[in-house]
């Protein structure tokens, strides 16, 4: 079986770019189609996020730029739109994003998870009548970043099958959960629960590469490395049949237990996604004092990081290590954006009447 390699085999295919300049075009594009002052910022911000973190063919960059001026020209994002509290307890929330962005709708249920969790020491906050809400991980570290565990996840549209089935039902339903620690970046575990997206297959395909042989099936079950011939195949999820129960069971808490979309019919409606999200946040000072959790996970750190790796080139990395580190190379060399990215978004740009450095 092959490992997951999320090199960029051909540099031709990318130019690179500062952040401060591709932060500045996100918040003026996504002002220009409508969202308000805050709804950019914090849009843009995760988008800089992915882009910092990810592979430019995940698809989670500036490449969103198109979808949501798609959706908000079909009427299926509405900026600035008129979200409601559902319900608002001690240590529970549900928000009605009444089709907003789901950018902003994960950010403000999230830090209302982390102004509850505060006071009550666990917080959970659902989300319904949402859309894509981006990476998982950034809206775990928000969290993070004030002293709380961070758990973050969400529904999405159907391209797993239930394991030993190939139709798709269920989605890739990512989970975030970023853990603090002190005076360093935080562990963040960030992840689909498929091996693999479409975007990254198209990216393969694009480079001529074969893909690893568990990422997808075709569409009659074939195990295949061809990433055109799994295209409209089901992906499969992370750990055979238990990352299909993690689906099924992202799909319970942040789709049926919210009132939003489940299974099949999450994005199928161009007027009304209807996503679901989920967030928690945990202090934890709820459980023991803060000094003792700082030493105890520093200790299990330790014992992680001593591990004797099986190649000397590649020691043991915590999750989200890998990703800080891009980060910091990627603010020193440049952010990838695809070619093809930047030339659709010269052309979009021009159509809205937005300067466009790229």
């Amino acid at each position: 079986m092959q490992i997951m390699a999320y090199d960029i085999s051909k540099q031709e295919l990318v130019n690179l770019y500062e952040l401060e300049t591709l932060n500045d075009f996100a918040i003026d594009f996504m002002k220009a189609v409508g969202a308000t002052d805050e709804e950019a910022s914090i849009i843009a911000d995760g988008l800089m996020t992915a882009s910092q973190w990810w592979h430019p063919g995940q698809g989670q960059g500036l490449e969103k730029l198109f979808r949501y001026q798609r959706r908000i020209k079909g009427g299926g994002i509405i900026p600035n739109a008129p979200m409601e509290w559902i319900t608002d307890g001690p240590s529970y929330a549900l928000l009605d994003a009444a089709n907003g962005f789901g950018y902003v709708a994960a950010y403000r249920a999230m830090h209302r998870a982390i102004e509850k969790a505060k006071n009550t020491g666990v917080a959970m906050v659902g989300v319904r009548r949402s859309n894509h809400f981006g990476i998982a991980g950034y809206h775990a570290l928000q969290a993070a970043k004030q002293g709380l565990i961070g758990w973050s996840f969400t529904n999405a549209r159907a391209e797993m099958a239930p394991w030993g089935s190939t139709q798709v039902i269920l989605g890739t339903n990512p989970w975030g959960i970023a853990i603090p620690r002190k005076d360093t970046h935080a562990i963040v575990l960030d992840m689909a629960l498929t091996m693999s997206g479409k975007g990254m297959m198209r990216w393969y395909q694009q480079e001529g590469r074969d893909m690893p042989d568990n990422w997808a099936l075709t569409p009659d079950g074939r195990v295949t490395t061809d990433p055109a011939s799994a295209m409209d195949g089901p992906l499969l999820p992370i750990g055979e049949y238990k990352g299909y129960g993690l689906s099924l069971i992202t799909d319970v808490l942040s789709g049926v237990m919210t009132g939003a979309l489940f299974g099949q019919s999450v994005f199928q409606d161009e007027s009304n996604y209807n996503v679901g999200h989920m967030m928690l946040a945990v202090s934890p000072s709820a459980f023991m004092k803060q000094d003792e959790f700082d030493n105890r996970l520093e200790a299990l750190v330790d014992e992680i990081k001593s591990a004797p790796a099986i190649d000397a080139k590649r020691p043991v990395v915590l999750p989200g290590e890998i990703e800080f580190q891009r980060m910091s190379e990627r603010e020193r060399d440049g952010i990838p954006v695809s070619k093809e990215t930047v030339e659709g978004l010269r052309k979009l740009a021009a159509e809205i009447g937005v300067d466009c450095p790229l």
